[in-house]
């Protein structure tokens, strides 16, 4: 059994999509962000950076004491391994498909993250952080439309690149991008959200979290964290 504490966001459902393809028993623990829960004492001892998502594995790989696991590229690297699935042995594979999932943890997921920021939440709309964004996500759609010119997936086979990737592309019209201006990557954005297991996720997900709001009081949760909190 695996336990994911999770929310409704992009790297919430990059872990719910892969345990869904994998077909693994888990079970949902539900932090709500909007409301503080991932500063509970009990979520920090396994996610210290208090993000979701997280996982503890109480039937891991070699046997032993359950382990507990933050980031969500470390958590599908993790899967991967455990399941033997989604993540090629084959060493030249094996790295593109890893280069492309740091890329969207360094690249894809930071820069829309803030252009949801400063597009849908800021409370001062800056046009410079706007556009700067936003065309920085443009930059980033143009990358991974030429990465996926003449092959069905970023790293060729179905792989945790696409799951970590596909979450942050949903919300392309939020990022003011459109598909139509990338059709290697509208293709592909069309053939990840028709795979079942894909809808799964994203059916609990809307059963955990029906009618998502950041209103003023999780804007000071979500965006006014310091060290001290």
């Amino acid at each position: 059994m695996i336990e994911l504490h999770y929310w409704t966001t992009p790297n919430g459902h990059k872990v719910s999509i892969f345990l869904e393809e994998a077909g693994l028993d888990y079970r949902i623990v539900p932090v709500h962000i909007g409301r503080g829960e991932q500063f509970t004492p009990d979520f920090l001892k396994i996610a210290p950076n208090n993000r979701i998502p997280a996982i503890i594995d109480h039937d891991p790989i070699g046997g032993g004491e359950p382990i507990a696991l933050f980031e969500s590229g470390a958590i599908l690297t993790y899967l991967a391994e455990k399941t033997g699935r989604f993540l090629s042995p084959d060493i030249r594979v094996r790295y593109e498909t890893l280069q492309w999932l740091f890329w969207q943890m360094a690249g894809l997921g930071p820069m829309a993250g803030q252009n949801h920021h400063f597009s849908q939440y800021a409370p001062e709309k800056i046009a410079y952080a706007i556009d700067r964004y936003r065309n920085e996500t443009n930059r980033l759609y143009g990358v991974l439309d030429k990465q996926l010119a003449g092959r069905d997936f970023i790293a060729g086979d179905y792989s945790i690149a696409d799951m970590a990737s596909y979450p942050w592309i949903v919300p392309h019209e939020r990022q003011g991008q459109k598909l139509e201006d990338f059709p290697n990557l509208k293709r592909w954005f069309h053939a990840i959200a028709a795979r079942p297991a894909v809808q799964r996720a994203y059916a609990k997900a809307e059963a955990i979290n029906a009618a998502p709001t950041v209103d003023d009081e999780a804007r000071k949760v979500l965006f006014g964290q310091t060290a001290r909190r």
